[in-house]
């Protein structure tokens, strides 16, 4: 299987694309959309789209995984990047991929095994278990591989779990 994931943002949306057996990951790749600041979020939403667009089209993934929206203290900017995770969201939709969202504890459990893991933990493990010489960079990206081994794991889980009970 093969799974993208992505974090989402209006200036940076990471995303991180792995391969997925079953049993270990391989073939990582990694990345950032990037948006000039200086334009209106409108374009920048579309710039999100297009370039998503040319991914998606590029590295064919099997399905998404999207960490869902967390407020925290600035909600102005979290209305924008609810925004560019619709676009996000829609652009997965057109491709016909499944979605998957998760918040930012299940991605820690997933790759830390620690729901309130620090962020240097996370990005430590994912190099870990991806074989990666280097932390990956920007932080966005790091996030969307996280994202994408959580959902690995959690979908690789639900098959084996679909088997056990079919047996």
């Amino acid at each position: 299987m093969t799974v993208l994931g992505i974090d989402p943002g209006v200036a940076t949306v990471g995303w991180g694309f792995v391969h997925y057996d079953g049993y270990r990951f391989s073939n990582p790749e990694y990345g950032a959309l990037i948006t000039p600041p200086k334009i209106p979020l409108e374009r920048r939403l579309e710039m999100i789209y297009d370039d998503l667009t040319k991914l998606i089209d590029r590295l064919k993934p099997d399905c998404v995984s999207i960490e869902e929206l967390f407020f925290s203290k600035n909600i102005t900017t979290g209305i924008a990047v609810a925004h560019a995770r619709g676009v996000i969201m829609l652009a997965c939709q057109k491709a016909g991929l499944p979605c998957y969202e998760f918040k930012p504890p299940q991605v820690k459990q997933a790759v830390v095994g620690y729901g309130n893991a620090e962020k240097k933990q996370v990005m430590l493990m994912t190099q870990m278990l991806l074989n990666l010489k280097e932390l990956p960079r920007p932080d966005d990206a790091a996030d969307g591989l996280a994202l994408a081994v959580c959902c690995a794991h959690s979908l690789g889980m639900a098959r084996l779990n679909a088997k056990l009970q079919n047996r």
